[in-house]
């Protein structure tokens, strides 16, 4: 395969998995954050987000389990696509 096509490849890998982002229910850091998710920056960036309020907050479920509301990553999805963060 040429580098060319092994590009093509993963974008249209990663654009897949950006529309089979869940629209409800709770997502975990990793279904969140690039190269499998929708949003490329790193945990520390996403917690720095969190932090200030630019990013939705998390939800803890069990002792060692984080979550996020789905809805509320799409509108933060939203937000980013129309330049509103």
């Amino acid at each position: 395969m040429t580098q060319e096509l092994k590009e093509v490849v993963r974008r249209t890998a990663h654009e897949d998995s950006k529309s089979a982002f869940p629209t409800d229910g709770f997502v975990r850091l990793k279904q969140i954050l690039g190269p499998d998710g929708p949003l490329p920056i790193s945990k520390s960036g996403f917690w720095a987000g969190v932090k200030t309020g630019k990013f939705p907050k998390p939800r803890k479920i069990s002792a060692r389990v984080t979550v996020w509301r789905a809805e509320d990553i799409q509108l933060l999805l939203q937000k980013i696509e129309q330049g509103n963060t």
